[in-house]
């Protein structure tokens, strides 16, 4: 089983039409949610640790991670708000996010919350986001993360938003620290360049990899990722698709090679530190493809299993 860390809320899009003809639409959304959702669609175990809000939002949250097949054995309730995530798009079909998120439920925990142990199933943790650089979550997930590096696949996705985590110094120091415990980096050039504006991604890959990561992975769009590990530099192509928006696609990108690492019997630490560039190569297709996909859906819409196999043959 994959445990997906961190923060799920609404998003609300600005200038879409809801089917009641109102200006909006409603949706789930939050990065790791999306990766937990991503995951139980593609068919693999997983399960999510995080607080979600006692109101209709959380339950609505709640109902969808129990459609996609994901464990609730790790959430907690709240009484506080769920966030709100404002996006509206533009002519590329690019996110542009306004949040509404103080004191709010996905927040909420706490290191005493964590649970004592893990499974012995659970063979990697998922975590990223704002959840790592937003009191007290931010806390009990690198707590956790200490807790269990070492015995089990740890990927991280920063997935900057400055505008909730404020300090971005703040936040790439608390990443920065986690890279030791790190088994897996997935991070977009964006990422790259609000965290250190000018470098170039495959030279911060690299400085990522000697701090502790067995594989690091960049997205770059249209460009295709590139993936970083034991001395080697891979690039693949991105799929070209008519994109509606790129909300997701991230995330599904994250979710999807975790799938197929954990199909492959390859999502340990041991094993993540003898891929191939064979390997590496099928992971960064199979993750391009299922991205790909959801960049021709509205929002975040993750594909199964088979909507990835026939999409690659199509090709």
């Amino acid at each position: 089983m994959i445990l997906v860390c961190g923060e799920a809320l609404i998003d609300l899009f600005i200038g879409a039409t809801s089917p009641e003809g109102l200006p909006a639409e409603a949706v789930a959304g939050g990065s790791p949610f999306n990766v937990a959702i991503g995951i139980g669609r593609l068919g693999c175990p997983v399960g999510f640790l995080s607080t979600l809000s006692e109101d209709a939002f959380g339950s609505f949250l709640a109902s969808r991670l129990d459609e996609a097949g994901v464990s609730s054995d790790f959430l907690h309730r709240s009484p506080k708000h769920t966030t709100l995530s404002v996006i509206a798009t533009n002519a590329a079909g690019a996110p542009q996010y306004s949040f509404y998120a103080e004191n709010c439920a996905d927040r909420a925990l706490t290191a005493d919350a964590l649970p004592s142990t893990l499974p012995a199933t659970v063979n990697a943790i998922a975590a990223g986001s704002y959840s790592l650089g937003v009191e007290p979550v931010s806390t009990a997930i690198e707590t956790l993360i200490r807790r269990e590096a070492g015995s089990r696949v740890i990927s991280l996705d920063p997935n900057v938003r400055p505008r909730v985590v404020g300090d971005l110094s703040a936040f790439r120091q608390r990443f920065e620290r986690l890279l030791a415990d790190a088994t897996i980096i997935k991070a977009s050039d964006e990422d790259v360049e609000l965290l250190y504006p000018g470098k170039a991604p495959v030279a911060v890959a690299r400085e990522w990899l000697e701090q502790g990561p067995k594989l690091v992975v960049i997205t770059r769009g249209a460009e295709g990722p590139m993936a970083v590990f034991d001395g080697s530099v891979l690039e693949r192509p991105a799929p070209q698709v008519q994109v509606v928006d790129t909300v997701g696609a991230g995330d599904t990108f994250h979710a999807a090679l975790l799938a197929w690492l954990d199909a492959q019997s390859r999502l340990t630490p041991e094993q993540v530190a003898r891929l191939d560039g064979a390997q590496v190569e099928a992971a960064l297709d199979f993750a391009a493809a299922a991205a790909a996909i959801v960049c021709t859906r509205r929002g975040a819409n993750p594909p199964t299993w088979d909507e990835v196999e026939s999409f690659m043959k199509a090709r």
